[in-house]
């Protein structure tokens, strides 16, 4: 006889309406609640509180793809930033690499400029290197990286593409040092191209050339070209020297002044002309040269 009581005798698993009873229940209520959703807004109340009820739910349901995301934002941030400094640092070499380029291409110009003039003079030249230019502010000189062993003398003339720049003071084995027309204490004989004139143009600084002690009725103008003049025989005559730009007349005086622009690129290019004077090639002495070191002049390039 079963003595158990009657709680125990009931089953594990209590029996109920089937799976498929119960979905198709829920359809019809789901259905139910469409249809009276769309007729009018009686639902939307419920709809507003569930929703309320329910955002926690969903945003923790949308945590990990929001964490994900942030992490994939920070991960491109960083690499992004890294690949702004890379490009930066790029940019920064390539901007050096195209300066270094735009000045070698700069002084392939002036190198090249020299060449053709030196095939257009007929005299003994020489390109030379400036390796030095003079800090002080009251002297205008250069030095280049020939000196007696390449037969460079004192007085010798020292011009580039464009005309005269000046002229060597000093001579050392390897090296020379030149002073610019510019300098106070340069003189050259020049001559004006257009009427012949033979004067002296003086280093002014700043100002250029001037050209001091002129007859008050002297035939020169503004604009006049200056050519060095063959007076005195260190400079060979022809080169450009300058241009006039100023006149200025003396108050009681029977004199009048010039100024000109130098015609050479003063303290713009690296590279000079070293011309032989004819005077030297015939008698070997310009003003004391024959104490320098030198042998026979090298060829033109």
């Amino acid at each position: 006889m079963n003595t158990l009581p009657e709680s125990y005798r009931r089953p594990l698993f209590p029996r109920g309406p089937g799976l498929g009873l119960r979905t198709a229940l829920l359809a019809l209520i789901s259905l139910a609640l469409i249809f009276n959703d769309t007729r009018g807004d009686s639902l939307r109340n419920v709809r507003s509180t569930l929703s309320f009820m329910l955002t926690p739910l969903v945003w923790m349901a949308s945590l990990p793809g929001h964490v994900l995301s942030a992490a994939e934002n920070l991960d491109t941030r960083e690499t992004l930033e890294r690949e702004n400094r890379e490009l930066r640092q790029k940019q920064l070499l390539l901007e050096t690499r195209l300066q270094k380029m735009n000045a070698l291409e700069a002084e392939n110009r002036r190198i090249r400029e020299l060449l053709a003039s030196a095939e257009r003079i007929e005299d003994e030249v020489l390109i030379a290197e400036i390796v030095a230019i003079s800090q002080d502010p009251y002297r205008s000189q250069i030095t280049l990286n020939k000196g007696t062993r390449d037969a460079v003398y004192r007085g010798q003339a020292v011009v580039d593409a464009s005309g005269v720049l000046g002229q060597i003071v000093d001579t050392g084995h390897q090296r020379s040092r030149a002073l610019l027309i510019t300098d106070p204490n340069h003189g050259i004989p020049v001559e004006v191209n257009r009427t012949g004139m033979q004067t002296i143009a003086i280093g002014a600084g700043e100002l250029g050339l001037r050209l001091p002690f002129l007859p008050s009725n002297a035939d020169i103008q503004v604009g006049d070209l200056l050519v060095s003049s063959a007076l005195g025989g260190r400079f060979p005559a022809g080169y450009p020297v300058g241009t006039v730009y100023e006149l200025k007349h003396l108050a009681g005086e029977h004199f009048m002044e010039a100024y000109a622009s130098p015609a050479a690129r003063l303290n713009q290019g690296r590279q000079a002309l070293l011309v032989w004077s004819e005077s030297y090639l015939v008698g070997g002495d310009v003003d004391g040269a024959a104490d320098d070191e030198a042998a026979t002049p090298p060829s033109a390039p």
